[in-house]
């Protein structure tokens, strides 16, 4: 079973600004509860090719696991991959302009599960919807907050 949830939220601050903060990976911690350190494998600045590693505490279980970016369009989008651990995951960000000069922002996990992951794939899905959810919330409120 393949897991492809998308999380949408509306960001009050310019777009350039949000994918900015966003697509730093340095900045990553602050925002997703999940994830607690970053570590780059590859030198600065972000660019398709980079490879940074990612230390997450989901569902009770420490991942390390390693993305590379591999497509971005400054301010419109960043896919990152990972074949690493019990859930190959792709990671894809969307910003866009809204009528009211903020941001729409989509944030998209999909992979398909391995091993044990894959029996209880619906119940992973869920739990990536629920902490996307509150991540872009969490990026909401940083981000409105310095405004």
């Amino acid at each position: 079973m393949t897991i492809d949830v998308t999380s949408r939220i509306e960001i009050a601050r310019p777009r350039a600004v949000v994918a900015a903060f966003s697509a730093d990976p340095d900045n990553v911690p602050r925002w997703y509860v999940n994830i607690k350190s970053v570590e780059w494998k590859t030198p600065r600045p972000a660019q398709v090719g980079s490879r940074i590693a990612f230390v997450a505490q989901f569902l009770g279980r420490r991942l390390v696991y390693t993305y590379e970016i591999v497509d971005l369009v400054q301010g419109e989008r960043l896919v990152m991959r990972t074949a690493e651990g019990p859930f190959p995951m792709e990671t894809s960000y969307a910003w866009r302009d809204t009528r009211e000069g903020g941001t729409h922002m989509a944030l998209r996990n999909r992979g398909t599960p391995t091993g044990f992951s894959r029996l209880v794939a619906p119940f992973i899905a869920l739990a990536v919807r629920r902490s996307s959810d509150r991540d872009l919330l969490r990026l909401k409120n940083i981000l409105e907050a310095a405004h």
